[in-house]
């Protein structure tokens, strides 16, 4: 296990290396000059947003202790002062220095001529160990597929260890051909001079089936230190046979080691991007066209079924069980590989993100808090017809939000209200960060 992460480590500050692009030398200056626009312009717009929403967080943090302290004459220390007096006296240094312009306009009129009829293109994928490319799933796959193929000679044995759990999609597979694999080592570890356990004939039948039709094997074996030799077999005609020489065989800790590595590896996986983007307020929002990659069935094939299911229960006037509601309820579930949600915020700005269809209620909270300035703030998610999402185990599937749904946003109002109380505002004006409030797009 140790050795595995000693691997990813390594591989993770590579990456880092090579995102930080080329050297230079000591005697160079690095310093570069920027223009005189971007200095007025898009940096100082960056350093004030970035001092607004410090001080907008303290005001925040500060709202909510006094919120959680007793009321007066509860506490043990006797009477407390005003909470608003308090925030005011506080707040007072923030007020002072609180931007007056909003930090993004919305046009009254948007023109939708040429605007896209998808709401995304596609699904695409992440891989942070191998760089920060995005890809539709198959171009991620061959990229990973390539990443092993470069790690192979500077790191054969793990390398071919996470090739065998990678490159291989029958799970049952490929833990039967890692228990084959396993048991020739262990033959070798137990019995390190008896020459028997040194080859494997390629001819074997459990070995045609279980290992070698599987990625990654031939180079496991081989760095293990397993060769290729002709030596007669059974009867006596020569054949392909994987020898392992005596001096390898017997160094026992290599070999036990090497196991290890087979066992504790784990497939390099792509992750599912959000794809994240950032509309403005939209009478759009819930035109929501998504493509058939988020289907396990086509469009075509889901409304034909959808018919012919409607045909049958007005024919036969069928009234169905409860078993049978729950039978159809699990089909409808299973036919949403993906689901594209919006969340709309209460100045109507709407975040969009992409999710797994089975993926938890939690992913999308924890999604949400990730893109917010007031990450700490409670809050609820609620349908656009008002139903509660309160159950964060549940898929997004079985609440109904597949293929693509709209979501409200409700923060705590005791909370928002003290925070804008603090700021000496009547609302909040920004609820997103920075840096996706900065590629706003129209819908």
């Amino acid at each position: 296990m140790a050795a595995i992460k000693r691997f990813f480590e390594k591989k993770k500050l590579d990456v880092k290396f090579k995102k930080a692009g080329g050297g230079h030398k000591l005697t160079e200056d690095t310093r570069s000059v920027p223009s005189v626009s971007a200095a007025r312009g898009s940096n100082v717009t960056v350093e004030r947003r970035a001092r607004n929403a410090e001080e907008t967080r303290k005001a925040a943090e500060a709202a909510l202790a006094r919120i959680n302290q007793p009321r007066p004459g509860t506490g043990k220390g006797g009477p407390m002062p005003s909470l608003r007096s308090q925030i005011k006296e506080e707040m007072k240094t923030v007020a002072e220095g609180r931007a007056t312009a909003d930090l993004y306009s919305v046009p009254k009129e948007v023109d939708l001529e040429g605007a896209p009829v998808l709401a995304v293109t596609g699904v695409f994928f992440k891989c942070p160990l191998i760089g920060s490319e995005v890809l539709p799933k198959t171009e991620m796959e061959a990229s990973i597929n390539e990443f092993l193929l470069s790690q192979l000679a500077e790191e054969p044995q793990m390398t071919s260890a996470l090739m065998i759990h990678t490159l291989n999609k029958d799970t049952e597979k490929v833990k039967v051909c890692i228990e084959t694999l396993c048991k020739y080592l262990d033959n070798i570890i137990s019995n390190p001079r008896e020459e028997k356990f040194q080859k494997i004939r390629l001819n074997n039948k459990a070995f045609q089936e279980r290992v070698l039709p599987l990625q990654g094997t031939e180079e496991f074996l081989q760095a293990a230190g397993f060769q290729k030799q002709l030596l007669p077999g059974p009867k006596q005609v020569e054949e392909d046979f994987y020898v392992l020489d005596e001096e390898r065989a017997i160094d026992v800790e290599h070999l036990k080691g090497l196991k290890e590595i087979l066992l504790t590896a784990e497939p390099i996986k792509p992750e599912l991007d959000h794809n994240t983007k950032v509309f403005y307020p939209s009478p759009n929002a819930n035109r929501i066209q998504v493509p058939e990659s988020f289907y396990n069935v086509s469009a075509e094939e889901l409304k034909k079924e959808q018919q012919i299911r409607q045909e049958a229960v007005e024919k036969l006037g069928m009234l169905r069980t409860k078993e049978m509601r729950e039978r159809e309820r699990q089909r409808e579930l299973r036919r949403y590989r993906y689901t594209l949600i919006r969340v709309r915020f209460p100045d109507g700005i709407l975040l969009q993100g992409t999710f797994r269809a089975l993926d938890r209620l939690k992913a999308l909270m924890d999604f949400v808090r990730e893109s917010i300035v007031l990450d700490w703030v409670p809050f609820s998610l609620a349908t656009s017809v008002g139903q509660k999402l309160t159950d964060e185990q549940q898929s997004l599937a079985e609440l109904d939000l597949a293929p693509a749904a709209v979501v409200n946003i409700e923060f705590d109002k005791s909370v928002m209200s003290q925070i804008a109380a603090e700021q000496a505002s009547s609302e909040i004006r920004r609820y997103l960060k920075d840096e996706l409030l900065q590629h706003l797009e129209y819908i």
